[in-house]
């Protein structure tokens, strides 16, 4: 264990956590998050990063030498309620670097500004805006993480159930701790609760009401371990052993391997929530965006094969 996790892991259990438990109004959490961001991920010098039209907020980011004609769609975390693509520019300029490919990151709508299944359809929106800009889906790979990488899934669900599957196929999946199932009902959110570093078990039943408005949790949408996916393309899902979504991520392995799916699910040891995101000060964000860089890129020369 790197001394860099021992002081973050101690840093997020005692400093951030608590602050969490007692977080109010949702706008609150989101502008802390706005602020932190570029301290704790600056982005790589050089980054590029510029807006794009679409039908929501759409920015291009790339760092370094890009393969031409090729994209990740990636979908923020937040509990929907916090990020935005300004904030996740230092995890992802490192994760365009390593991959050698763009990533687009729309603004999705938050819990304040509209509904479910609001942040939905943006996503599948922003699908459709880059098919129609001419990429071929097999050039497009989704990614997200926690409940970026919930709703990934979930629009990865809906694409392989469409009338012609093959049109819509993207080239792979990439999730970090992905938050799949709303109904709270995997066994680690209560059995890590304390191991967690930084999520409040006690909160997650408020977000997702807030979230949800009403509607149901195991509305596939929300929580695509409800979903089915026939014929998934290649997918890689990283979760931390002591994380409250490691029972997410061990189901939603499960469930995508036996649809046929080529699943690697990678337990990293004693990581925080999304550790990804620390890859600047942490060894082992970095070297977790390096493995899923390996991944993007395989994803990417196998479907272009097919």
């Amino acid at each position: 264990m790197s001394w860099q996790r021992r002081a973050i892991n101690t840093w997020m259990r005692h400093g951030v956590k608590p602050v969490l438990e007692r977080a109010g109004h949702p706008d609150m959490a989101r502008r802390s998050f706005e602020c932190l961001a570029p301290v704790l991920s600056p982005a790589l010098p050089l980054t590029r990063f510029q807006r794009r039209p679409g039908p929501v907020p759409l920015y291009l980011l790339s760092q370094g030498k890009c393969q031409p004609g090729r994209v990740i769609l990636f979908l923020h975390g937040g509990a929907y309620l916090a990020g935005s693509a300004r904030s996740y520019q230092g995890m992802l300029s490192r994760l365009s670097r390593a991959s050698a490919t763009e990533i687009l990151i729309p603004d999705y709508r938050l819990l304040q500004q509209a509904p479910f299944p609001a942040a939905f359809d943006d996503a599948l929106a922003c699908w459709h805006h880059l098919r129609r800009s001419g990429y071929a889906a097999r050039d497009i790979l989704l990614a997200g993480d926690s409940a970026g990488g919930g709703l990934a899934l979930a629009l990865f669900a809906h694409l392989l159930s469409e009338q012609d599957p093959e049109q819509e196929r993207p080239a792979g999946l990439v999730a970090f701790s992905p938050w799949c199932d709303l109904t709270l009902s995997g066994a680690s959110v209560q059995g890590n609760r304390h191991r967690d570093a930084i999520i409040p078990t006690a909160r997650m039943q408020e977000a997702v009401d807030l979230y949800l408005g009403g509607a149901e949790p195991t509305d596939a949408r929300a929580s695509p371990l409800f979903a089915d996916f026939p014929n998934p393309p290649p997918v890689l899902i990283q979760v931390g052993d002591g994380e409250v979504l490691r029972s997410d991520a061990d189901r939603m392995a499960a469930q995508l391997q036996a649809a046929g799916g080529e699943v690697h699910l990678k337990v990293w040891q004693d990581v925080p929530h999304v550790w990804q995101f620390l890859a600047g000060i942490l060894p082992e964000g970095q070297a977790a965006l390096e493995e899923a860089a390996v991944f993007v890129r395989t994803a990417f020369a196998t479907a272009s094969a097919e």
